[in-house]
């Protein structure tokens, strides 16, 4: 025989322990006529009497004292099934970003979002790859998107601004006076799309092709390959604020463009309410604005501001 519906076995537990329909109806917040009919449809289902009228009250007979413990001990197991999955879900917090934003903005200060909470551990899924919410397994994600899409909470982190950058030690060896010559030296991932975005912002409107050069699959490394002198990289300067600030990476030109996809921060629209996700909101979005300053790129600045 398959399960009968799990409503009318809800409520034959709660009656059966109450022997009280009125009592189970307040437990589950039911009309007393709601509790009869799921017990009326439960023995249908079954083809037996569980309850026998006894006064003002009801019986259990004698099949439904047999299987009355077994049913509330079923519960009871499914209670702490939940209960366990709750407490490991409220113990661990999830966290998906770029390599770019993990390694040189999240690693160095994430020691500070633990000490607010000392009791839950952080597990970071580094990848450039959007992650889907909705599997369950990852509870906030960190992404540079056009549109952080529907069904998520999302707040606004940061506008990417972006400009070539370089090594002092090879733009001694390569001056760069203006952007056309860019295309004799080497640049970093020239196929990346942000150099795209640069050269397009340029009022000459210079067309910046695919040239030869070194390819990485992300901005740390591009920019790591320029700290090293191995060419010029297309930089979000707030992901390097110590090699700027020691002056390992220069910016050749004074102008910037804004990328297309800004940063956000999301998570699913029913986890809103989770204490983790809000003491992880709560820190980053002050923790992103200290850490830029007085914000000279205007990054700080919301895309429907600017």
């Amino acid at each position: 025989m398959s399960l009968p519906p799990l409503a009318a076995i809800r409520v034959f537990e709660a009656a059966a322990r109450h022997e009280n329909y009125s009592r189970a109806a307040e437990e589950l917040a039911l009309t007393q006529a709601g509790v009869s009919y799921q017990i009326k449809l439960l023995e249908e289902r079954i083809g037996a009497q569980l309850f026998t009228r006894k006064g003002r009250g009801v019986a259990l007979t004698s099949l439904g004292k047999r299987i009355a413990p077994r049913v509330s001990e079923a519960f009871a197991l499914l209670g702490e099934a939940f209960s366990a999955v709750k407490a490991e879900n409220e113990a661990v917090l999830s966290i998906t970003c770029s390599r770019t934003f993990a390694t040189n903005w999240l690693a160095e200060r994430i020691g500070a979002f633990n000490l607010t909470r000392p009791g839950l551990a952080v597990r970071l899924h580094v990848s450039d790859d959007v992650v889907d919410l909705a599997a369950g397994e990852i509870d906030v994600a960190i992404r540079g998107v056009i549109d952080p899409g529907p069904g998520v909470v999302s707040h606004f982190l940061l506008r990417q601004i972006i400009t070539p950058m370089a090594s002092p030690e090879f733009l001694a060896r390569h001056p760069l006076t203006t952007p056309a010559d860019l295309r004799r030296v080497t640049r970093l991932s020239p196929n990346d799309e942000w150099w795209d975005t640069w050269f397009a912002s340029l009022s000459d409107g210079y067309d910046g092709a695919h040239d030869p050069g070194l390819r990485f699959d992300s901005q740390v490394l591009d920019g790591q390959a320029a700290i090293a002198g191995h060419g010029v990289a297309m930089i979000f300067p707030p992901m390097f604020p110590d090699a700027i600030a020691a002056g390992r990476l220069v910016a050749p030109f004074d102008h910037y463009a804004v990328e297309a996809r800004t940063m956000w921060l999301v998570y699913p629209e029913h986890t809103r309410n989770l204490a983790k996700i809000r003491a992880f909101r709560d820190w980053l979005l002050p923790a992103i604005r200290e850490s830029l300053g007085d914000d000279p790129l205007g990054a700080l600045v919301h895309p429907k501001d600017a």
